[in-house]
């Protein structure tokens, strides 16, 4: 993952939690043939099993259009799939856990919730990025929506790329877009019909 220029935060791609490999091959290419994605991250929810044959599919479809595949949490699958890295949940304690486990040239990302304190803790540990979310309001988050005025701190005092997720509109994809270095885009067009269509009216 690459710093974005100012002003043009990159897509960050999550999955949908519990997908299914078998029918999300053809909906996740045609997203990522559409628009270019910065990183793909796979969402936890389903069975090991499961979990595994979607990491074999993500990486298969990623890496052919030279997109890097993380993994929430699990750093085993990340090894064995042969993924580029794991995005941590729960905050900054497992960062130097994992880095110690993938090595210097996988990607530690950490989920950070609304805490200034956690995500400087991330980056104090080795993280490649931090995210905060959600920056609306989301029954899928555990806390309040992430104030604006942590993003414009964050990236105006610390060099660490940050992720924005959560319940992400237009209109807030537009205040965010000069804070941001990446917006993390997922249950907002998967639930649609048509994700390609979903994600141009959401990004343009």
């Amino acid at each position: 993952m690459s710093d974005a220029t100012p002003d043009a935060p990159q897509l960050y791609l999550m999955t949908p939690a519990g997908a299914q490999a078998s029918t999300l091959g053809p909906q996740l290419a045609a997203v990522m043939d559409a628009f270019p994605v910065a990183c793909l991250r796979i969402r936890a929810g389903a069975e090991e099993d499961e979990l595994g044959r979607l990491a074999d599919l993500a990486r298969e479809i990623a890496h052919a259009r030279d997109v890097a595949v993380v993994i929430d949490d699990h750093v085993a699958l990340a090894q064995r799939h042969g993924l580029d890295g794991v995005h941590l949940t729960d905050g900054a304690k497992a960062v130097r856990y994992a880095r110690k486990e993938l090595g210097a040239d996988a990607i530690v990302g950490c989920f950070c919730g609304n805490s200034r304190h956690e995500g400087m803790n991330a980056g104090e540990a080795g993280a490649d990025y931090v995210s905060f979310g959600p920056v609306g309001q989301s029954a899928l988050y555990r806390g309040e929506p992430v104030e604006l005025e942590l993003f414009q701190w964050w990236s105006e005092m610390i060099e660490v790329p940050v992720v924005a997720e959560g319940a992400i509109t237009r209109e807030l994809l537009e205040q965010l877009s000069p804070v941001s270095d990446f917006i993390a885009i997922g249950p907002e067009i998967w639930t649609a019909e048509d994700p390609v269509a979903a994600l141009t009216a959401l990004w343009g």
